[in-house]
């Protein structure tokens, strides 16, 4: 199922969508669902918008190094084996949709922004907010300052969408299963550690414990490491928005981060799959099944909700 954005014309605003003639993002979904599974790849998005290169400063492989390059083929298993897999084109340098909606910086607009735009997070402080300023090595992205209606076109007509799919797809769970897990995928740049303790090459982030049962992160991390791979919970990924927002177990819906360090599957300079990369996504594949094949109903009716997780 591919997913057309509505314009912003359509919304009230003045500049035509980006992805008018082309799918923004796109839900591929099993012949059948066979368990109450999600799998989110919001940030392996490729499809650049000619509009977009135009306004950047950047050369084309520049502008990639915020991509999360190939975790959707990494997981492209999922639809297969009976889950829906909700994949971006667009790339997270043009929007991140792991991100509150309205999450802007103020410097990168011609208009004054209202106290209705969150302007003071630390991610915009970053550089990082719904629509990035920078990319990787802290690089500027745009040549001038954008528009309020290119943000508009962007946020109402395709971060919305977006995330309606995917509630969309966690409702249909909840209502055949009484229950839903969301795994959002993932990469990060290899981590460099200067003492001793050898760096992580997986990090499962579930807000400390607040976002998913116990049992299902222990599951996940014995895969990994029964793999030959290194994993750390939480630190210094503990789960973005989408994690956050969705992850609510005492309402049956858990949610689940998986950061897959880069290195072991592409080149992180040239963003093109190494040696590793077969094996890496075996390693996916086996945790597909696994899952796939776990009796998540029981499994989490069994476990008692973190103090954190059950206060909210």
């Amino acid at each position: 199922m591919n997913d057309w954005p509505e314009t912003a014309s359509a919304r009230g605003g003045s500049v035509r969508s980006d992805y008018w003639d082309q799918p923004a993002f796109e839900t591929i979904r099993p012949r059948r669902l066979l368990a109450p599974l999600v799998f989110n790849s919001p940030h392996s998005g490729r499809v650049y918008p000619e509009r977009f290169l135009a306004m950047t400063r950047l050369d084309h492989l520049s502008i990639r190094q915020s991509e999360d390059a190939w975790v959707d083929e990494l997981f492209a298993r999922a639809p297969h084996v009976g889950a829906p897999l909700l994949r971006a084109h667009f790339p997270r340098a043009y929007l991140d949709v792991n991100r509150e909606p309205w999450e802007l910086d103020p410097t990168m607009f011609v208009e004054p922004l209202s106290d209705r735009f969150n302007t003071t997070s630390p991610r915009v402080a970053a550089g990082l907010g719904t629509l990035a300023r920078v990319v990787a090595e802290n690089k500027p992205i745009y040549r001038e300052r954008l528009t309020l209606d290119d943000a508009r076109m962007r946020i109402e007509g395709i971060y919305h969408p977006y995330h309606a799919a995917l509630q969309r797809l966690l409702s249909e769970a909840m209502n055949v299963y009484g229950v839903a897990l969301l795994i959002d995928c993932h990469s990060m740049p290899r981590i460099s550690r200067s003492n001793e303790k050898a760096a992580p090459d997986i990090v499962l982030g579930d807000r400390y414990g607040t976002t998913c049962a116990p049992g299902l992160v222990d599951l996940v991390e014995t895969i990994f490491t029964g793999a030959g791979l290194r994993v750390a919970r939480n630190r210094p990924y503990a789960g973005g928005f989408a994690t956050r927002t969705y992850g609510r177990p005492q309402h049956g819906v858990h949610a689940l981060q998986i950061e897959i360090s880069r290195h072991l599957y592409m080149n992180e300079v040239t963003l093109t799959k190494n040696d590793g990369f077969d094996a890496i996504r075996g390693v996916m594949e086996r945790l597909i099944f696994a899952l796939i094949g776990l009796d998540l109903v029981s499994l989490v009716g069994n476990q008692a909700l973190p103090e954190k997780a059950a206060a909210e």
